[in-house]
């Protein structure tokens, strides 16, 4: 099951979670919200060091602790 969240106005977003690989070479991780669950790129939970806060906008993003 995807991690999800809950915005101050009742909509609901899930964890996502994308592998990508630069030009140098470099593997990338990217975590992102979506509304929709996308198959494959899911989320347990928030990775270790992470939190999640809302922006003023209502959109969750991942932060540093």
């Amino acid at each position: 099951m995807a991690y999800s969240f809950k915005n101050s106005k009742g909509k609901e977003y899930f964890l996502h979670l994308k592998k990508v690989k630069r030009a140098s070479g470099k593997d990338t991780e990217l975590y992102y919200f979506s509304t929709d669950i996308r198959k494959g790129q899911e989320v347990d939970s928030v990775p270790e060091g992470k939190i999640v806060v809302e922006l003023d906008t209502g959109l969750p993003v991942l932060k540093k602790k």
